[in-house]
């Protein structure tokens, strides 16, 4: 009954205020008009004026009623600088108060029950640091104050704190509104509107969010970097740290304009990428197919034949690929292109000095103005009982580890049923192993729609891959000289024996050894980054797998133009990591590739859109090449050709999605992809046949009726 009351009460005034037609009177021209008539009031009774004005302020700051900004420079006019910025800065503080404790009273209890697991990190990010979000926010008045009140009312935020800190961050733009005020009153003609205390005025109130944020984000630096001594000058502009995709750009780009940058890696140029992931992946899965291939000669007219090789040359193979991709990576390629290029562990001591253990044995330190942390990901191996005891590989040592033997191995069981444990065990399978995958999810690639993953799974079945989804491993055992992983289904324990697993079941972002844990850099699964990739230090950044959210060559170099950019420009012009358009494939047979919103993303985030969909099966490429199986999906606004989203299976399906990608980033719509004009015959087409399907489907059909007419009249 209370907060009906509440709610009664200020819905009558609101009501009364626009009867009564107030609403005018909290105009500037009302306020002119006005003006003179005010002057006279105040000075026949200038503590009744004053305490009036001041009530009417709190009532309309309080209600959230429209005219605040006129009574600020109103009070300017007034009562001048000093005695109107006394009045509106407690009157605005005190209704802004009244405003945030209704709000706290009649609307968190019902928002938090219904939000409270959506608002769980809002509400521990506002009990942390919610002062200094309320500060910022009052500082900087562009976010409607009105809504602060309302919004912080649902906020953990102690109601004094609350008053103190609106009292204290609404005060200098209090100051800037009211001396607007003051020269507002001595306008007397068109003379009076370019006067030099007007022009100022209008000036700080276009420059004061400008200036409040340099101001925030100098109280910011300062007590961040409080307990550090900055060296007075610097050895570089910037080190970065691992010579992965991210590592690699950051510097090359740093180099390009001239900055003096270290790139450091304890281990091998290149990273994951090169030595362990894309590119040895990519080798075998080559091979693989090709075995494929010629198992299946006979789709072609040819005579199949059971491919004999020797599985420790195409182990061979993979490294010589290896080895001709690394001078794209090398040491020698970046010292050339300005570089400097360290071999050591490089460890983060004080905000702008990297200490480096060489591989040499001595130690070298740098100090630096930027320092950029790109030192990639590693497989997670999960906590099994007796993992250990059985041994395993993992995508990364698996290359040296099998590298060692004279066949593949008889029986694989592969953990993981990402893209990485498909793409192996499906390679492994046309290799000639019996493989076994193993995952806990109810589907392969959960990631993907469900016809995806059906599709995946029939693939890697008809290659002789035994998928469990909906297991549970449980641990390992050691039956004498058999290995055995223990899984679980509907209840039900299952041995299976394997000679050699593989742990494909994600990657964790490398943490520990660089010094984030002593300078209280702030790490979860990845290292905490801004939008600008700057970490709670300012000069120190981090991207790649290491900071995530993608975990994508192409997405790490992606990061690394803005590492560097912000890290040697920032001061000038800082720019937010666009992740809008993020490709990504599965090297699967057939391949899987998407970019944007899938069915199953768009259903979680209650985004509207509509479905187009091209088989490959209709495709005349497709069906001379013996690949017509997979579809060409896209999810497109409702009524409207913008694009959300593309996942294409099939053949080449990564290398179809560059024309999506493309057609995202810069707004093309599926009639732009319609018009223009794709080889014959080639696998491209689905992507027009796609968009093709689109506009038949969005066909102005009272048009087409009187278009019709039209010809029967023509005819007649």
């Amino acid at each position: 009954m209370k907060k009906i009351l509440i709610l009664a009460t200020a819905a009558v005034l609101v009501f009364g205020f626009f009867a009564l037609d107030l609403n005018h009177v909290l105009t500037l021209d009302g306020m002119k008009a006005s003006l003179g008539q005010f002057e006279a009031q105040r000075a026949a009774a200038p503590l009744r004026v004053g305490l009036a004005f001041f009530a009417v302020y709190v009532v309309v700051t309080a209600l959230s009623l429209p005219g605040a900004v006129i009574l600020t420079l109103a009070a300017g006019a007034l009562f001048g600088l000093v005695t109107g910025t006394i009045l509106v800065s407690f009157a605005s503080s005190l209704g802004a108060t009244l405003a945030f404790l209704a709000s706290r009273y009649v609307l968190r209890d019902a928002i938090q029950r219904r939000f409270g697991n959506r608002l769980k990190a809002i509400n521990e990010g506002m009990a942390k640091d919610g002062t200094l979000y309320l500060f910022t926010l009052r500082l900087i008045p562009i976010f409607p104050f009105f809504l602060v009140n309302l919004l912080m009312g649902l906020t953990p935020v102690r109601t004094l704190s609350y008053y103190w800190v609106s009292q204290l961050g609404m005060l200098a733009g209090t100051l800037v509104y009211v001396n607007a005020g003051t020269q507002l009153a001595q306008i007397h003609g068109l003379a009076g509107i370019v006067s030099p205390g007007l022009l100022f005025s209008f000036a700080l109130l276009g420059a004061f969010p400008m200036l409040a944020k340099k101001f925030l984000d100098f109280l910011q630096r300062r007590r961040v970097y409080a307990r550090w001594q900055r060296p007075k000058s610097f050895d570089r502009n910037l080190v970065v740290i691992g010579a992965g995709a991210a590592g690699l750009v950051t510097s090359y780009i740093a180099a390009a304009v001239k900055a003096k940058v270290t790139l450091i890696e304890a281990h091998k140029m290149g990273g994951d990428c090169l030595n362990y992931g894309c590119v040895p992946s990519k080798a075998l899965i080559k091979s693989a197919r090709v075995a494929h291939q010629m198992r299946h000669a006979g789709a072609y007219g040819l005579t199949a034949t059971e491919p004999g090789f020797s599985f420790s040359q195409v182990m061979a193979r993979v490294q010589a690929v290896i080895a001709a991709v690394a001078p794209h990576d090398s040491v020698a390629r970046y010292t050339g292109l300005g570089v400097e290029v360290l071999e050591g562990y490089a460890q983060i001591l004080d905000p702008w000095t990297v200490e480096i253990k060489l591989n040499s044995g001595c130690t070298q330190r740098l100090t630096t103005r930027s320092i950029v942390i790109a030192a990639g990901a590693r497989p997670w191996v999960p906590p099994l009982p007796g993992l250990d005891e059985v041994g395993y590989v993992t995508s990364d040592t698996l290359w040296d580890e099998f590298a060692k033997l004279d066949a593949p191995p008889q029986q694989l069981v592969v953990l993981g049923g990402g893209p990485i444990g498909c793409e192996l065990a499906q390679s492994f399978a046309r290799l000639g192993s019996k493989v076994t995958q193993i995952e806990m999810a109810p589907r392969l690639m959960v990631r993907e729609d469900p016809e995806v993953s059906e599709l995946a799974r029939v693939a890697l079945t008809r290659d002789g891959v035994e998928v469990l989804t909906s297991h549970q491993a449980l641990r390992c055992e050691k039956d004498g000289a058999r290995k055995l992983i223990v899984v679980e289904h509907q209840g039900v324990e299952q041995r299976i024996e394997f000679d050699a697993l593989l742990c494909a079941v994600g990657r964790v972002a490398r943490l520990q050894g660089y010094g984030l844990e002593a300078l209280g850099i702030p790490t979860q699964r990845t290292v905490t980054v801004n939008g600008h990739l700057e970490t709670l230090y300012p000069n120190i950044y981090a991207a790649g797998d290491v900071a995530g959210p993608y975990q994508f060559t192409h997405a790490a170099a992606h990061m690394a133009w803005y590492a560097a950019v912000n890290a040697l420009f920032g001061g000038f012009k800082k720019f937010k990591v666009d992740y809008s358009v993020v490709p990504w494939a599965t090297f699967i047979d057939p391949e899987v590739a998407r970019v944007g919103l899938n069915e199953q993303e768009a259903k979680a985030k209650n985004i509207a859109y509509e479905v187009t969909q091209y088989g490959l099966e209709e495709l005349d490429r497709a069906i001379a090449d013996g690949t017509a199986s997979g579809f060409v999906k896209v999810l497109t606004v409702p009524g409207k050709d913008r694009i959300l989203g593309v996942t294409i299976v099939g053949e080449h399906a990564a290398d179809l999605l560059a024309e999506f990608v493309l057609a995202m980033k810069h707004g093309l719509g599926l009639n732009k992809i319609l018009g223009t004009i794709h080889t014959y015959p080639t696998l491209a087409e689905a992507n027009k046949y796609a968009a093709g399907a689109w506009k038949r489907a969005h066909a102005p059909q009272k048009l087409l009726a009187w278009l019709e007419r039209y010809h029967t009249w023509r005819r007649s």
